[in-house]
């Protein structure tokens, strides 16, 4: 059994396969299958597999409820050629965070296991894991994205309606002046391209949670042995600067140990480093979005350490996870540099709110890109 950590995707072998996901026994959890289309909503009702509605897609889909959990039947060749992904999401009853219960969340395709633990998750509402065509073959991928505000926020993000509760009569008040609502944001998945390059994320707090950042790419296998001559694969890093309101700067990354700290300055700790390129859990980096107040800037960047820099050839992708914002994605394969070091993305305090500006600008080191970003650090060689 092959362990799939966050982010991570590896590809399925045979379309005709079975989805299991297990919670812990006496949970009230909910787990549903969404067919999702261009622009990551669904098209209705219709594209909803769960146990009020236990076969869609004329039974591509099928859902069978078991004492501990659920299992999905696919025929995958059977899916609307249009549907871009399936996705599998576990939801709680509207009182209860993932954090109450005990134990851990796991779903198993073949011989590919995700495990999500429970603790420290105070979101009502998981998306699991997807299932999507790349190129012509099916992949699944570990997702774990989080929505504090449980079923309705995580609905909202695939298009679907929720009916608002009313067991109270309604009392019709006096007509009050009409004012204008702000623009909510689409809880959809947003790529950042040259054209639409800036979203805007607020919250009337100011307190975001977790922010999650992702490195993911194009993870060949190295070459080995006589006629590999032991050529290695890329090593590509993630790693941010940062600026706090104060102006104190600093550089969280594996390349001389400066992993950063969650709880206090730079209030980002990166979760791990992925020396080969292969599915571990690596290349997670945390921003603590119940302290945006004290930063006023985060520049998310990514670097090859080892390996030829070929930007088009790593495919690479960063993506941003805000708890109950849309998922924000920005690829870095549009151009063909041969410079080692991506500027990504540029998160800024505007008033509390977070906004986020694709950069994608090519450099040959940290020194040339903290230069063109003034951030005024002193730089010496580094290992890790």
């Amino acid at each position: 059994m092959m362990s799939l950590p966050m982010g991570a995707n590896t590809s399925i072998g045979n379309p005709n396969t079975n989805v299991h996901v297990e919670f812990p026994a006496g949970s009230n959890i909910d787990i549903t299958a969404l067919q999702i289309y261009s622009g990551g909503k669904v098209r209705g009702d219709g594209d909803m597999c769960f146990y009020n509605q236990p076969s869609i897609s004329d039974g591509a889909v099928k859902f069978e409820q078991t004492s501990t959990g659920a299992t999905f039947f696919l025929n995958l060749s059977q899916i609307p050629q249009d549907a871009e992904k399936i996705v599998f999401t576990a939801t709680t009853d509207d009182t209860n965070p993932f954090s109450a219960l005990n134990g851990r969340l796991a779903l198993s395709l073949d011989s590919t296991h995700i495990e999500i633990s429970c603790e420290g998750r105070e979101e009502r509402a998981l998306i699991l894991a997807e299932i999507y065509k790349r190129n012509g073959a099916w992949k699944i991928r570990h997702v774990g994205q989080g929505f504090n505000g449980g079923l309705k926020a995580i609905a909202e993000h695939f298009g679907i309606e929720v009916a608002a509760p009313s067991d109270a009569p309604v009392t019709r008040p006096s007509p009050a002046p009409k004012t204008v609502a702000p623009p909510k944001v689409n809880l959809s998945k947003v790529s950042l391209t040259k054209n639409e390059s800036r979203i805007s994320l607020k919250k009337e707090d100011g307190r975001f949670g977790k922010i999650r950042v992702n490195l993911n790419w194009n993870q060949k296998k190295k070459s080995s042995g006589l006629f590999g001559m032991g050529k290695s694969g890329i090593d590509l890093d993630v790693g941010a600067f940062v600026e706090g309101i104060d102006g104190t700067v600093t550089a969280v990354q594996a390349l001389g140990n400066t992993f950063g700290n969650y709880s206090s300055f730079p209030y980002a700790f990166l979760n791990g480093d992925d020396r080969t390129g292969a599915t571990t859990d690596g290349e997670w980096l945390e921003i603590n979005g119940e302290q945006w107040s004290k930063l006023r800037r985060v520049l998310v960047y990514a670097f090859i350490y080892e390996g030829s820099p070929d930007w088009r050839e790593t495919d690479g992708a960063i993506r941003i996870l805000v708890p109950d914002q849309p998922e924000i994605e920005v690829r870095m394969n549009e151009h063909g540099s041969r410079d080692g070091m991506c500027a990504v993305a540029l998160l800024e305090n505007e008033g509390g709110q977070i906004r986020v500006n694709r950069e994608n600008r090519f450099f040959k080191g940290h020194r040339q890109m903290d230069e063109a970003y003034g951030w005024g650090m002193k730089w010496v060689a580094g290992r890790k």
